[in-house]
């Protein structure tokens, strides 16, 4: 079973960015992952006009691309959350941008400029992280500490190089 764990804020805290740098990180570590992001709004990944585009248009259910270099499945239907994350494998761990009400263990993101708190409650979480002092029951971490935050989750899920 593949470790599984979410990020969670709301738009516009920083997810994307601190993802970018934990997956630099991990990768300099050797770990293979994966990354899953969640979208509330109907995202478009073909281009108008090339061939896959006109396939979905025309109305194939499932539309596959692939080179010598990524490939990439798009269906045409709704893909239930588990069932996405099912489908993926050779990688150690699986990070997910959202999905704030999944079952997985959550970090939760906060910057004070949003004007926002927590997306969810910091003890629902395995650890929170923000640019602000945290009094929270689970391990916090700056926005800054990428790091630390790494070691925190491959400690946690059993995967730490030393």
């Amino acid at each position: 079973m593949i470790p599984v764990y979410s990020v969670v804020a709301f738009s516009g805290t920083g997810k994307t960015t601190m993802l970018e740098q934990l997956v630099v990180e991990l990768k300099a570590r050797g770990i293979a992952l994966a990354v899953v992001k969640h979208d509330a709004h109907d995202f478009e990944i073909d281009r108008e006009g090339k061939d896959s585009w006109r396939f979905s248009r025309a109305g194939a259910d499932v539309v596959a691309i692939a080179s010598g270099t990524k490939a990439a499945i798009m269906e045409n239907r709704f893909v239930p959350f588990e069932e996405v994350i099912g489908r993926i494998s050779v990688v150690d761990l699986i990070i997910t941008e959202g999905y704030k009400t999944g079952a997985y263990p959550k970090i939760a993101l906060r910057r004070e400029a949003t004007g926002n708190d927590f997306a969810v409650a910091p003890e629902s979480c395995i650890a929170v992280m923000s640019d602000t002092a945290v009094e929270a029951a689970v391990p916090a971490f700056t926005l800054e500490d990428i790091s630390g935050l790494a070691d925190f989750l491959l400690r946690d899920c059993g995967l730490l190089k030393e």
